[in-house]
């Protein structure tokens, strides 16, 4: 195998390597993210976040900031717990954003989806953008959007 040949595998082992690494460390932030919520370790649930993140929740008028999410779950004593069933990570060309989609399975709600971005920092990966959904099958969606519209309409 000539040199260049060579240099070309090594150069495209180490970029799949460096992305797997990548996305190890991206998996680690993310179950560090719930299992702080479980316990209700705001602490830590809050420092995996960016400063300037976002949280949005299942209902339409959740649209949290950090500052103002750490209000609301600050006081709690009691967290929430939602367990990684499924997990798919994407980086951005760069290396320094990704975006992931998650099934996550609750014993209140059932399963549920959490969608986000990453962003590399100086302190490691942080979680700018997390979304909690309920997916609805779409044998049942007519039913539950009509529902949501009607109770809408009488707001």
């Amino acid at each position: 195998m000539n040199r260049i040949a060579l240099f070309t595998v090594a150069l495209l082992f180490s970029t799949h390597l460096a992305a797997q690494l990548e996305e190890a460390a991206i998996a680690d932030v993310l179950d560090r993210y719930h299992q702080a919520a479980a316990s209700a370790d705001w602490d830590t649930y809050f420092d995996l976040l960016s400063e300037d993140a976002v949280f949005l929740g299942t209902d339409v008028s959740e649209r949290w900031s950090k500052a103002v999410f750490r209000e609301y779950a600050g006081g709690r004593s009691s967290g929430w717990t939602y367990t990684p069933r499924e997990r798919h990570i994407n980086l951005t060309p760069d290396g320094n954003s990704a975006w992931f989609d998650e099934i996550l399975d609750s014993q209140n709600y059932g399963t549920s989806r959490g969608t986000g971005v990453l962003i590399k920092s100086g302190a490691g990966w942080k979680i700018s953008q997390y979304h909690l959904t309920f997916p609805i099958p779409n044998a049942l969606s007519d039913k539950f959007t009509d529902e949501i519209k009607a109770w809408e309409a009488g707001q």
